[in-house]
């Protein structure tokens, strides 16, 4: 990438799109088992191949794979780490009766250097040809939140003494996760961790008070596991985070501003650049941004596009809001893009195909207006 084109891009996107037929029928025939894994994964190719194509027309800087080839955002990547145990539950944490799927850490945790997401990942990058290749991974504390602190099942057969313990080891597995996508040619990585959100929730805050765990000392260990996953990381790799309040068919998790956690999230000086949903009230307003370091070049990426409703949104609110933003921020360090994917599970949220296109058009059309190197 030149200095103009690294990412995060004035307009960008956070990585899932809603899934094609085919790759829902494909899936069934081969959970039914009337095809192979192989045959699934030439059905996949097929489709990110398609969706490329679509991604580079819309202008896209980098492309995804749309998050074609999984399940959930997040639990198809943790379950191939060693040391995770999935399981299926019944909830309506998202105000939908659904059966999910959790994890818990059931012995040490270290990276699979055969995880399937490289081979994925390998895969896109020979269908992208010359364009770069955004890949999307869950983020450690997805495994610090939900696989440890409110996790039942860990309670009941810790595998580390302490939260210090498993940082070590949770760090190390996302050391070498980095390096082996950057051995893949990977240059611009994004960590999806939405396990912020709880810290900030109320609702969650008693949860996580409830299982014996302050969320007040919890956002420095959250912020500690990422400064040590992201040490040594590679310099010519832009690595990225994105925290939106939760993305289940259109329904949220959590709610309250990023003032809680600011501080310590923007402190991660680790990361390029900081994906933040900013789509609806329950967002808060921008001042939180004040903590990001004046002494870097570190930009936020304005998620000000709703995925989860198929309206679009109108072009000068957004230019408005990103001027009240820029009172904060310089403008220089600020960018565009949805809030969060349109399908962070295989489900999809409750918009179109020609919606997903219609807002990253939308997404595009202002960045342009506002930034001369967009």
């Amino acid at each position: 990438m030149t200095d103009k084109l690294k990412g995060p891009f004035r307009y960008d996107i956070v990585g899932s799109f809603l899934r094609p037929q085919a790759i829902h029928e494909a899936r069934a025939q081969h959970a039914a088992g009337k095809i192979s894994f192989e045959q699934l994964r030439e059905v996949e190719d097929a489709e990110v191949a398609k969706l490329i194509e679509k991604e580079k027309a819309a202008g896209l800087h980098a492309v995804t794979d749309g998050e074609f080839r999984r399940r959930w955002w997040h639990l198809d990547w943790l379950a191939g780490f060693n040391g995770i145990k999935v399981y299926d539950f019944k909830t309506a944490g998202f105000g939908i009766e659904k059966v999910m799927q959790g994890t818990y850490v059931d012995s040490p945790l270290s990276f699979d250097p055969n995880h399937p997401f490289l081979d994925g990942f390998r895969r896109t990058q020979r269908l992208a040809g010359d364009t770069p290749v955004k890949q999307t991974i869950a983020g450690p504390n997805m495994v610090t939140l939900d696989s440890v602190v409110l996790s039942q099942q860990y309670a009941a057969n810790p595998v580390y003494a302490n939260l210090d313990e498993l940082r070590h080891d949770l760090a190390k597995t996302y050391q070498d996760a980095i390096r082996a996508f950057h051995d893949a040619g990977c240059r611009y990585l994004q960590l999806d961790d939405t396990s912020w959100g709880a810290l900030f929730s109320g609702r969650f805050r008693d949860k996580i008070e409830a299982c014996g765990y302050d969320p007040d000392e919890l956002i420095d260990v959250f912020g500690d596991i990422t400064d040590e996953a992201l040490e040594n990381r590679p310099e010519d790799m832009v690595i990225t985070t994105h925290m939106c309040k939760g993305n289940f068919m259109s329904h949220w998790l959590y709610e309250g501003t990023y003032e809680t956690i600011a501080r310590r999230l923007l402190g991660i000086r680790g990361f390029d650049g900081f994906f933040l949903e900013y789509d609806d009230e329950r967002s808060g307003d921008f001042e939180p941004l004040k903590h990001l370091p004046q002494d870097t070049d570190q930009r936020v990426v304005l998620g000000l596009v709703t995925t989860k409703k198929p309206e679009l949104e109108d072009a000068e609110r957004i230019r408005e809001r990103i001027a009240e933003a820029a009172k904060i921020v310089p403008l220089e360090r600020l960018c565009l893009s949805p809030q969060c994917g349109f399908s962070s599970t295989e489900e999809g949220n409750s918009v179109a195909e020609e919606d997903q296109w219609r807002k990253l058009a939308l997404v595009r059309e202002v960045a342009e207006s506002v930034w001369d190197d967009a």
